[in-house]
């Protein structure tokens, strides 16, 4: 089909994929609180179902069901050639709810944008694919190759049970390559997506001083447990933030040349950056002396998300907390081992004299690159020319984290996450949202990726 065309069916299909979208996110699919689980199930069965897609609900191996989807190419498409989608039906707790400015679980619509917790990440994504297909569908008569979906509910809690579902159906979703759930445009209106994503290991530290809290009075000669937690955090990073804990960085795998050149090119408006976020110091890698486009990408963090202890609540109350616990997440690069990451912490605890403080594991996932060579990386890029107004940016890797690396060696293909998010969803926060036009513009995209599919995949043959 000619651009013109495409973006003409598009606009037609338009009011259907938004209403569709809106009946989607009306389910409170909180997978941490195991909310509209099955309910969600059925309706992300139904939408793949209506449109002439073949569905497995698969089960029994942990956790919420994975669900399979299977679109046939058409009599003139090529059924050697299938593309795999990645998405996820489960959404984060909309909390706190009086920061919200409509309902979370009621989509609305104001000055062209959709509010609704799930809108942005990751449940918008999944209606412009499946939207896409039905253009082709109707437009072509048949899809140009074989189309796949894996669509799970885990993986805003990090998605702990996907990897034997991966294993059990690895020839299920075999394919040649797969575009992954996410992406969305900067501060300058560009479209970015990444050819990797970044591992974590996100630990509980936990220091226990007593059986009970107590008056602070005895602070004279009782240890303090928050105070112990603190200072055994600040031994592992620096006031240059820099990570001190031998052994951190065992492992890492180098990025190449071709890498670093793409990074050195990426755009990056710290300006943007501050006021987007209200920064009120400057950058960490101002101290470091680093690129913060090299720090995104190629650079392991050390993150302390949450502490917890004695009393924060209105007004005083003078006590000595009896216990005290921190969230930390390291976001990891090619090569580390969250394992690994965990017992150097531990032994780091351990030789600093910090033998009381346990660390837990919550999650741990490995960082996984795509090869930057692959033709497909090289249509993503190309397809999504067709459709923005600026030039696109690809990175070798997001700065967050998902279960791409499990896929990525189990089914080994090349993966690009691509979507139809911007600066200002806020996913995981109030007010999430996405903007119309660019739903709009990631359905048409969609369609020319998947048009010129099996052609981009045979010219390297």
């Amino acid at each position: 089909m000619e651009k013109e065309q495409v973006l003409g069916y598009v606009k037609e299909s338009l009011p259907e994929a938004v209403e569709k979208l809106k009946e989607y996110l009306r389910f409170p699919t909180v997978s941490a609180q195991h909310k509209a689980i099955p309910e969600t199930v059925a309706y992300v069965v139904k939408m793949i179902e209506d449109i002439g897609g073949e569905t497995k609900v698969l089960s029994g191996l942990g956790g919420n069901p994975v669900v399979y989807g299977f679109f046939a190419a058409g009599s003139k498409g090529d059924a050697s050639k299938t593309l795999l989608y990645y998405n996820h039906y489960d959404v984060q707790p909309p909390e706190p709810f009086e920061e919200w400015n409509t309902e979370p679980f009621e989509p609305t619509i104001l000055e062209g944008k959709l509010f609704a917790r799930g809108a942005a990440d990751n449940k918008g994504d999944l209606v412009a694919r499946l939207t896409a297909i039905q253009i082709l569908q109707q437009a072509e008569g048949g899809l140009p190759c074989n189309i796949k979906f894996m669509i799970e509910g885990e993986e805003e809690i990090g998605s702990p049970n996907l990897e034997p579902y991966i294993q059990e159906y690895k020839e299920v979703f075999a394919a040649d390559a797969c575009i992954w759930e996410f992406g969305g445009k900067d501060e300058a209106e560009r479209i970015g997506m990444v050819a990797g994503i970044k591992g974590m290991a996100y630990m509980e530290l936990t220091c226990v001083g007593a059986d009970i809290d107590m008056h602070s009075s005895v602070g004279a000669y009782v240890d303090n447990a928050a105070w112990r937690l603190v200072q055994a955090l600040g031994t592992m990073k620096n006031q240059q933030n820099e990570i001190l804990v031998k052994g951190f960085y065992d492992g890492i795998i180098e990025p190449t040349e071709d890498e670093k050149k793409v990074v050195a090119e990426l755009p990056f408006d710290e300006a943007a950056v501050t006021e987007l976020y209200g920064l009120k110091r400057p950058l960490i890698t101002e101290a470091k002396g680093t690129d913060p486009r090299d720090a995104m990408v190629f650079h392991p963090t050390m993150t302390i998300c949450g502490l917890v202890s004695g009393y924060i609540g209105e007004g005083a109350k003078t006590v000595l907390p009896k216990s005290a616990k921190a969230k930390v997440d390291c976001r990891l690069v090619p090569g580390q081992d969250p394992d690994h990451i965990l017992a150097c912490i531990q032994q780091h605890l351990n030789d600093h004299g910090f033998t009381d403080i346990q660390v837990k594991m919550i999650n741990g996932q490995k960082a996984y690159r795509s090869d930057f060579h692959h033709p497909f990386v090289a249509h993503v890029l190309n397809t999504a020319r067709l459709v923005y107004e600026n030039e696109p940016v690809l990175a070798p890797n997001a700065a967050g984290t998902g279960p791409m690396f499990a896929f990525g060696e189990a089914l080994q293909l090349p993966i690009v996450s691509t979507g139809v998010g911007w600066v200002g969803c806020k996913v995981h926060a109030p007010n999430e949202s996405i903007r119309l036009k660019d739903f709009e513009e990631g359905i048409a995209h969609m369609v020319f990726l998947i048009s010129g599919f099996a052609q981009a995949l045979d010219r390297t043959n």
